[in-house]
């Protein structure tokens, strides 16, 4: 009786859950968050010391609902924090959430992608999924180099064979290094302009 109630219990959390993800990606939307560094910087700015944690939520926010490419909202964590804790604040809120979309896209299979990506993208890229070495091999690449379709390739791989452990080892291990290209490289940067 009591496994019922906590099942239940479950349901209902993940149903609000859901409900709440799709209201703050409406807002998201609405708001254009994404539209520009400045349009990020004006919504952050206010919340103060809470602004490293809404920060960190959104960046999860725009992998799970690709807006734009991470490179964009990268460099606004560096406008925002400085180069150092921009890259943890990214580092944090792009593994969350590419860790979130493996964990969509393992639930709902491909439907979810057929909803999110073009039949373009999905085409291009599940015709390497056939073989589970070749396709790590891939998404460690574009894990690793800033050129990729990196959110479309963590809801792929959700739908392939690849363990949970595997995935997240590699999202762990290989995004610090376009992070830090898009987080320190943006600081450089910025000592010249």
């Amino acid at each position: 009786m009591k496994a019922k109630y906590i099942r239940l219990f479950l349901n209902i959390f993940a149903a609000l859950c859901v409900i709440l993800f799709a209201f703050l990606c409406y807002y998201a939307w609405k708001a254009n968050l994404f539209s520009s560094t400045d349009a990020l910087y004006n919504f952050i700015k206010p919340f103060g010391i809470a602004g490293p944690i809404v920060f960190i939520s959104l960046q999860a926010l725009q992998v799970i609902v690709p807006m734009l490419p991470c490179g964009i909202s990268s460099l606004a964590g560096v406008v925002l924090f400085g180069p150092w804790y921009g890259f943890w604040y990214n580092y944090a809120g792009i593994c969350l959430g590419s860790i979130i979309a493996f964990i969509i896209a393992r639930r709902f299979g491909m439907p979810i992608l057929s909803l999110i990506f073009s039949p373009k993208s999905i085409q291009k890229y599940q015709k390497h999924t056939g073989d589970g070495s070749h396709f790590t091999t891939l998404f460690i690449i574009a894990i690793v180099a800033p050129v990729f379709p990196d959110d479309f390739l963590c809801y792929l791989a959700g739908t392939t064979p690849m363990s949970f452990t595997k995935y997240a080892a590699i999202i762990l291990l290989g995004k610090p290094f376009t992070i830090a290209a898009y987080s320190l490289g943006w600081g450089w940067l910025e000592r010249f302009l």
